[in-house]
């Protein structure tokens, strides 16, 4: 196989109306001193619908506020984000989120805790439960419905919060570090899971994650963020066969992906 092709692209090959389109965006912060602070400076970008897009970033760089603008969770303090080429004051995509820790409520059962989003919403109940039992089974969860969080393993509650976010069919979905408090191996367990869930429902994906490998082997295209004041550093396609497999990870191709991310990194001192 050639060398993968790196270009600082805006737009995904092929793409028509972007699903969602940032153009210089930026979020400052005022200090407790009255300083303004510069989370974010002049990102412009765009992802396809069902595109999974992987960020990836020095620690602190504004991976999360970014996340935060793109899903009308914070305002933008310059620049605009429109969506499927509208502006984002007439409509916003249906958001569904994914933290790092799965946040259930303690005292609900899995499936209690999926239909969370319906009871909020005010749905009626009983479409609700049939579409929740179905991304139960979807996550991996089939026969846990009434177990509660404290008698399931790291790995399970997370695919019971990923069956949550996507419960009210979101079109949007954002990942914020989702499997950084797993162990290694439940983490690369659920990348294979992330994949297939991803592939089953053809939502459009916006993953943080610290690692590399990571965010190579789920996605479409990897955006690297430079070091606060966060601006796009290179826009990666990552042009690699699905389904991916953990033996791909080892292969020639793969790791000149990720030995280019990680020279990005160490060019900048970020390393």
């Amino acid at each position: 196989m050639g060398k993968p092709a790196f270009v600082d692209a805006v737009a995904p090959p092929g793409a028509g109306i972007p699903f969602i389109a940032l153009s210089k965006v930026a979020k400052t912060y005022g200090s407790r001193e009255g300083r303004q602070v510069i989370a974010v400076e002049e990102v412009s970008f765009e992802i396809a619908q069902s595109e999974f897009t992987s960020i990836v970033g020095p620690s602190g760089c504004g991976k999360t506020t970014l996340l935060k603008m793109i899903g009308g969770l914070l305002p933008v303090s310059r620049g605009t984000i429109s969506y499927a080429g509208l502006d984002p004051g007439r409509r916003r995509p249906r958001l569904g989120m994914v933290f790092q820790e799965a946040v259930l409520l303690p005292w609900r059962t899995v499936l209690q805790n999926v239909c969370l989003p319906i009871e909020v919403a005010g749905e009626k109940w009983e479409p609700g439960e049939k579409r929740a039992r179905e991304l139960i089974e979807l996550v991996g969860l089939k026969g846990f419905e009434d177990q509660y969080p404290n008698e399931l393993s790291g790995g399970m509650q997370q695919r019971a919060s990923i069956a949550r976010a996507l419960v009210n069919d979101p079109t949007l979905l954002l990942m914020d570090e989702p499997f950084g408090a797993l162990d290694a191996l439940t983490r690369e367990n659920m990348t294979l899971e992330l994949q297939r869930i991803w592939s089953s429902s053809q939502k459009t994906v916006l993953f943080i994650t610290h690692s590399i490998a990571e965010s190579v082997f789920l996605s479409d295209r990897v955006l690297v963020m430079t070091s606060r004041p966060s601006r796009v550093r290179e826009i990666i396609p990552i042009d690699l066969p699905r389904p991916r497999t953990l033996e791909m990870t080892t292969s020639e191709a793969f790791g000149r992906y990720v030995s280019h991310i990680r020279d990005l990194f160490s060019a900048s001192g970020d390393l």
